[in-house]
């Protein structure tokens, strides 16, 4: 697909690679593996790496996609060959990731693991490099910016001097007088407006935070829980609603004292942050009692981050002063595919689920996969 009024096969192949590659973020590889046939002979003849290295990648996903992984392998293992020395294209890191895909799910844990230790090195590198990019141009902003007000500072130093020139030519005592007064009247005000914008900022961030664990308070999760499946439900999105609650916490503050029950939920919550993504929504509901929305989340992909945040709590130790605390969570799971977008229900069912996930014996996922059956994780 290029465009018809420019002669730039460079340009229009990276243009069609572009596509290619939100085709495959739409989950349509038969799409993308068509433009990258159209496009492949463009890309041989000019002869630009990147290009090469990007179609290379992009068709190698989409035949795993479509489930042809001896093929996605071997186009991957030609990216890797094609390293040089230092490189750390995000084709490489891709190709990478793809490997340890495909090991994973045919299950070769050696292999698997040492293509992601490759993949994690490159991805770190990347980003490395990506912080090093933002902190120059940050850099160069701040100068820029120091400049700008050093230029403010000097015309305001110059004003100050014609105000004094004329001052000094009247020798009027009283003029000085009044430009003092109002200098330090409009320093006052500005002072004065600068300190309550920053209280209020900082007030209606601590309106919406948990005060122990800094995540959202029950009021401000609920709201935006009801926003985000709002907007979810306009475009047809998916969604699972987790209530998470501690087992016997009560236990652990008599035991060990509300010091430590803090510890305890503040360690969940960091356990809980490791495995939930940028999106997703995170609020503390009461007690030992947590939400969490996953955004654009199938079911299965739900249960899994349900039953990974079950398991990381159970494998967690919480050291205090004295002996280690042991911990466990029983999680309830609603999804919009089976019960819709509306906020109250799913949180009935999801309060449901946990319900029964105690009452079946606690550390366990539990969840309706369809309307009146049970499914535990």
């Amino acid at each position: 697909m290029a465009c018809p009024l420019t002669n730039e096969p460079i340009y229009n192949a990276d243009l069609t690679l572009t596509l290619a590659q939100l085709y495959m973020q739409e989950g349509q590889p038969h799409k993308a593996l068509a433009l990258l046939d159209r496009v492949a002979a463009v890309v041989d003849a000019n002869g630009y790496a990147p290009n090469k290295l990007t179609a290379m990648v992009t068709r190698a996903q989409a035949l795993a996609a479509l489930g042809d992984d001896g093929e996605a392998r071997k186009i991957s293992l030609a990216i890797i060959a094609t390293r040089s020395s230092g490189d750390f294209g995000t084709w490489l890191k891709d190709a990478y990731e793809l490997l340890y895909r495909i090991e994973k799910k045919q299950g070769h844990a050696a292999a698997a693991l040492g293509y992601y230790e490759k993949y994690a090195e490159l991805d770190k590198a990347y980003l490395d490099d990506v912080n090093a990019r933002t902190m120059a141009y940050e850099t160069v902003q701040q100068h820029v910016l120091a400049q700008k007000l050093e230029t403010e500072q000097l015309s305001q130093q110059n004003v100050l001097l014609r105000m004094q020139q004329t001052l000094d030519a009247k020798k009027s005592e009283a003029a000085r007088l009044y430009v003092a007064l109002l200098l330090m009247v409009l320093g006052f005000v500005l002072l004065w407006m600068f300190r309550l914008k920053r209280s209020q900022l900082r007030f209606k961030k601590l309106s919406h935070q948990d005060g122990l664990t800094a995540i959202f308070n029950r009021q401000h999760f609920m709201a935006e829980t009801e926003r985000s499946l709002h907007l979810l439900e306009k475009r047809a999105g998916a969604a699972c609603l987790v209530f998470i609650d501690l087992d016997h916490f009560k236990r652990v503050n008599d035991t060990h004292g509300h010091a430590m029950g803090d510890d305890v939920l503040c360690h969940v919550v960091a356990i809980c942050r490791q495995q939930l993504r940028p999106a997703d929504l995170f609020g503390r509901l009461g007690g030992e009692e947590f939400g969490i929305l996953l955004v654009e989340c199938s079911r299965e992909q739900g249960m899994a981050i349900a039953e990974r945040i079950r398991q990381a709590v159970e494998d967690a130790r919480v050291q205090g002063g004295g002996p280690a605390v042991e911990i466990s969570t029983s999680v309830g799971v609603a999804f919009t595919g089976v019960f819709g977008y509306d906020m109250r229900r799913l949180c009935r069912e999801a309060d449901a689920a946990l319900y029964r996930a105690k009452r079946a014996g606690r550390n366990r996922v539990m969840a309706n996969a369809e309307v009146g059956d049970l499914v535990e994780a």
